[in-house]
């Protein structure tokens, strides 16, 4: 049975231009990561704090720990920290800013990831203690539980007005920064100017089999080297899984993004197509998330998809996500769409 997997962009494979780059290695390319003696790892840290417009970056081995590293380097225990109240860092990291980091963590509602920012700041004046200080505002670019919304450049130009009138840090979790860049049709740099801090991940729709990255300022960068020997992610000879990396970091690969968003939008029509009981959202890049009403069982919905092979992921009790990527094409996504039709024709 055909199987299309549309649970995550996680679900990449390298391409095979990335397992040449690997072939290509060899003793004189590696080194201990640890000493900053790793060539490749060190012309992947370059490269990538080019492209995203800071002084530095830090290789490390996941979206989490670069978000982790990066609030340590931020703050210092018991801090406040505000993030949006479905961003990733608070539904599936805020154990790791809880429990490692010791942060007191703050939430603030938003429109599909864009803040109200007078709500915001009268949050931030009554939260701001002297025992808990708020030291950061953290956003989502572009934000996974809305669908892959695009926070545009003014808004993250507004927020940083926000947070420096306060005196404080802003970070972004640019997971997927890129898809945002192409979504917009503007350098990734129109989006990153404004934050202090910024990672992304190369394991997503840059379909690198593992590994994140860290920008902002050297000294930030200095700190998050240590946080992340602390936290257990020094590697050693790492320039073996970096390598995958500098081939994703191409232009031409950046760009190929455009193909997944493009069976975004051909996947959410043909959804609206089918004209059962449930509400598309319109996707700004490579995720498609639909609401399924109460009455509806989303469990079975999930598994008899799952069945006919169609693999997709339910984010709620209400909400199904579906993400497209490297190694989906649009016959693939027509397929997808004629084995869903009599599957969902019998649930609704």
């Amino acid at each position: 049975m055909k199987i299309i997997d549309l649970r995550s962009d996680t679900f990449t494979k390298p391409s095979k231009e990335m397992w040449k780059m690997l072939r290509s290695l060899d003793n004189s390319k590696i080194g201990d990561d640890v000493f900053g003696e790793d060539p490749t790892v060190n012309a992947l840290e370059e490269k990538a704090a080019k492209i995203i417009g800071k002084e530095a970056a830090l290789y490390v081995t996941s979206g989490t720990q670069a978000n982790l590293v990066s609030l340590l380097s931020h703050t210092d225990p018991r801090d406040t920290i505000f993030v949006e109240e479905l961003s990733h860092i608070y539904q599936n990291e805020l154990i790791s800013a809880t429990q490692i980091a010791r942060l007191e963590v703050k939430t603030y509602s938003s429109d599909k990831g864009v803040p109200d920012l007078d709500k915001l700041s009268d949050l931030i004046e009554n939260t701001n203690t002297k025992e808990s200080p708020i030291k950061c505002i953290c956003s989502e670019n572009t934000h996974n539980y809305h669908g892959g919304a695009i926070i545009k450049p003014t808004v993250l130009k507004d927020l940083r007005k926000v947070a420096e009138n306060y005196e404080l840090k802003l970070h972004l979790d640019g997971a997927r920064i890129f898809n945002a860049a192409i979504g917009l049709n503007e350098p990734v740099t129109t989006l990153t100017k404004h934050v202090n801090s910024v990672m992304f991940c190369l394991s997503k729709g840059l379909s690198c089999p593992v590994g994140s990255l860290v920008a902002g300022s050297k000294n930030f960068i200095s700190k998050a080297r240590k946080y992340r020997k602390l936290v257990g992610g020094g590697m050693r000879q790492a320039g073996i899984i970096a390598s995958f990396g500098l081939v994703a970091l191409k232009t031409n690969w950046i760009q190929r993004l455009k193909e997944d968003h493009r069976n975004a939008k051909l996947l959410a029509n043909g959804l609206k197509n089918m004209d059962f009981p449930i509400e598309v959202n319109a996707p700004d890049t490579n995720i498609v998330i639909i609401d399924v009403p109460n009455e509806f069982r989303i469990g079975k919905i999930v598994r008899k998809l799952g069945n006919a092979g169609i693999l997709i992921f339910n984010i709620d009790k209400h909400r199904i996500r579906f993400v497209t990527h490297y190694g989906i094409n649009k016959e693939d996504i027509e397929y997808a769409l004629e084995k869903m039709q009599p599957v969902l024709s019998n649930l609704f």
